[in-house]
């Protein structure tokens, strides 16, 4: 019979594997962002994000890293922008991208009526695309938008009579792009993962893509493509453990049907156990799971934090309050206290002024109240801001 753990021991367990227990010190920022990887969207989010989990993380700690080479930013899980250590970047790379093509169809979701109206699979389509990128972006640094309408106007004349008017029309995806820059971008996501493009410093709300070599300054060393998935799906566990084949899936941005050539790679180090539902964790962490305790203090997330990326969600939050969290565009950050999320917050900046408004599920002690006004004051500084004032509301 497979062990049984409750909810409380599993929620302690992961915070305490995303760092937010006890914060590490200032040294260990490249250990915080290698854990799970963290997202940058909303661009600065992954800075309120290592804010939670380092002290020592103040503004310009995200663009110090990425100057420096130390961190890269690039599209990973899901297709959306992560940051994690580029001595680690095989895994968020490597490791995330599909290696059959219905898994990759499945992760660049939206491309396949165009790609098949072309008539090409998306791998021949992603293999155009990359030869093209190859010739337009060498010495520079080009925004999405700059680098779809330059490629696709590169690969206009190369494709046949039939191809090119499907290329040049005008496509669903957005008003006034033709189907050629769409599929650009979507490919552009299989580029990140296959280290062919990366992403510069962000200047101001622009997000440019550079050649990764030329970024790092050294030509991009392969990678074992089982030994990738094998330690994403390590680092998944540890961090979202116990879990299951579908919430794997959902995280990583395939089907359930998809991650036998993850999970496959690991089968010999998970153990069954019983959550509620079965789930699997790495033998390694039992003993962990066993002994863990829920932290004291608080922290405010940022949107899409990567506790709050889990796929269980009524594991860490009662299912009332999932649209609170949870949504469709413009997800809020979320409020941590003792281990448990018992609210959300939202930043409004006028000036040097930064005011959050912070609603709670149930009212809040004094002294909680307190210990969140004194972590907003450390956040101020991070969004620029030389004042805070947080507003406290009850849901």
């Amino acid at each position: 019979m497979a062990e049984r753990f409750e909810r409380e021991s599993v929620v302690a367990f992961r915070l305490a594997s995303h760092h937010l227990d006890v914060r590490l010190g200032e040294g260990d920022l490249l250990a915080a962002a290698g854990r799970c990887g963290i997202q940058d969207s909303p661009p600065g989010s992954a800075l309120l994000a290592l804010h939670a989990r380092v002290d020592g993380a103040v503004a310009g700690t995200v663009a110090r890293a990425i100057e420096d080479r130390s961190m890269l930013l690039t599209w990973s899980m899901r297709g959306a922008p992560y940051l994690f250590p580029t001595s680690e970047a095989d895994v968020y790379t490597t490791g995330v991208l599909p290696p059959v093509e219905t898994a990759l169809r499945h992760f660049v979701r939206g491309v396949e009526h165009a790609v098949d109206r072309l008539g090409l699979s998306l791998t021949e389509a992603v293999d155009i695309v990359a030869a093209a990128t190859r010739e337009v972006l060498p010495g520079r640094q080009l925004a999405i938008n700059e680098l779809g309408a330059e490629v696709a106007g590169l690969i206009t004349p190369r494709l046949t009579a039939a191809q090119r008017e499907v290329w040049v029309e005008e496509g669903p995806y957005a008003e006034g792009q033709p189907i050629g820059e769409a599929v650009v971008h979507f490919c552009v996501r299989v580029l990140a993962l296959r280290r062919i493009v990366c992403l510069a410093t962000r200047a101001g709300n622009r997000a440019p893509f550079v050649l990764t070599e030329e970024w790092l300054g050294h030509p991009v060393e392969e990678a074992d493509p089982a030994v990738s998935r094998a330690e994403l799906l390590r680092r998944y566990l540890h961090c979202y453990g116990p879990s299951t084949r579908g919430d794997f899936a959902a995280w990583l941005g395939v089907q359930a049907g998809d991650v036998d050539p993850w999970w496959g790679c690991l089968e010999d180090e998970l153990v069954e156990v019983d959550v509620g539902r079965s789930a699997w964790v790495l033998a390694t962490d039992l003993a962990t799971l066993r002994t863990s305790t829920m932290p004291f203090g608080v922290r405010l997330l940022p949107p899409r934090d990567p506790y709050t990326q889990l796929r269980d969600r009524e594991t860490i939050v009662d299912k009332a309050h999932h649209r609170d969290i949870w949504r469709t565009a413009g997800d809020p950050g979320t409020v941590l206290v003792d281990g448990d999320i018992v609210g959300t917050w939202r930043p409004r900046k006028r000036g040097r002024e930064l005011r959050i408004d912070l609603t709670t599920f149930e009212a809040l002690s004094r002294e909680r109240r307190e210990a969140l006004a004194a972590e907003a004051e450390r956040i101020a500084p991070l969004r620029k801001a030389s004042s805070v004032t947080v507003d406290f509301a009850t849901h």
